[in-house]
């Protein structure tokens, strides 16, 4: 692997700190920590990657092990049981030293620029967190494939009006921690930065690659878990994320249906898209509401983590 590339030209550089949070990884942890050693950086370096593995019983720690060896800029935490991704991300905030405070799921990879592009929005001192732009990997030629690139077209055009991040988010180093009840941790830090008095930012051209659901039941295993730790985020701290807002989810499927073209095929996928997200809503609401369930330690969708072939 090769080490950062730092050309800080004759601009001050912010110094970021990357936390990997990984729960059974061995699929893409070495794809992910290789992006990231190589990323291409301008006004920003790179000072430390943190992986934390939490509760892993695959071969995460074993290869995140073996990197770290290689590499001084990589650091491994292991917790031995697994309790919850908020958890995992409080380790990280209790470990880091850097300016910038960067924040990727291990079922991502991020592009080359990536990261120059989440942090470059920084140097304005109103900015206090920025999330990439997550852009799905599956194929769109099947009805999951379909629904899973509408959804984060949906995602895309109502972060550009209304911020939402996800996936990989950057934030000043002025956090020190996230409620550990969380299900839901940059909806939670959202709303911490936003407290504090910061804008959040999406960072459009930070294109990070995520691998969406490809069955039916993961798609809603992951639905309900989102509404329920929203609504909890509602209830518990007084925010309400963007796409918890029914009108701004209306307006932009009449957006996107405008501008997709329509045929038989298309126009059931659609409809069928739309039936799932609302069932996965109605679980999630039954989760919550009657379950009285927040699912901080979740049970993993398994179509969702290999983006890169052997």
């Amino acid at each position: 692997m090769h080490k950062p590339i730092f050309q800080t030209g004759e601009q001050e550089y912010l110094s970021c700190s990357i936390g990997v949070m990984a729960f059974n990884e061995e699929a893409n942890i070495r794809n992910i920590l290789k992006s990231l050693l190589e990323q291409r950086l301008v006004t920003c370096r790179i000072s430390e990657i943190i992986v934390v593995a939490s509760g892993c019983t695959d071969g995460t720690v074993r290869i995140a092990e073996a990197i770290s060896r290689s590499n001084p800029f990589v650091r491994l935490l292991i917790q031995e049981t697994r309790q919850g991704k908020a958890s995992a991300i409080n380790l990280f905030l209790s470990e880091v030293q850097g300016d910038i405070l960067i924040i990727e799921s291990a079922d991502t990879i991020p592009e080359q620029d990536t990261i120059e592009n989440l942090v470059r929005p920084f140097h304005d001192p109103n900015v206090g967190m920025t999330g990439a732009h997550p852009i799905p990997i599956n194929p769109d030629d099947n009805f999951m494939g379909f629904t899973v690139h509408l959804f984060w077209r949906l995602h895309h055009e109502l972060a550009l009006r209304h911020p939402k991040l996800g996936e990989l988010i950057a934030l000043r180093n002025t956090v020190r921690e996230i409620p550990a009840d969380t299900a839901v941790d940059e909806a939670s830090i959202e709303s911490i930065v936003t407290k504090l008095g910061y804008r959040i930012h999406y960072a459009e051209d930070a294109i990070v690659r995520n691998k969406g659901p490809e069955t039916i039941s993961d798609f809603l295993k992951q639905r309900r878990r989102i509404i329920a730790g929203h609504k909890h985020l509602q209830l518990s701290r007084g925010y309400r994320v963007s796409t918890m807002k029914i009108d701004n989810l209306a307006r932009l499927f009449s957006h996107i249906f405008k501008k997709t073209p329509l045929n038989p095929k298309t126009l059931c996928w659609i409809c069928g898209a739309m039936l799932l997200e609302f069932f996965g809503r109605m679980l999630g609401y039954y989760d919550f509401h009657i379950r009285k369930k927040n699912p901080v330690v979740w049970d993993i969708a398994r179509s969702t983590k290999k983006l890169i072939s052997d």
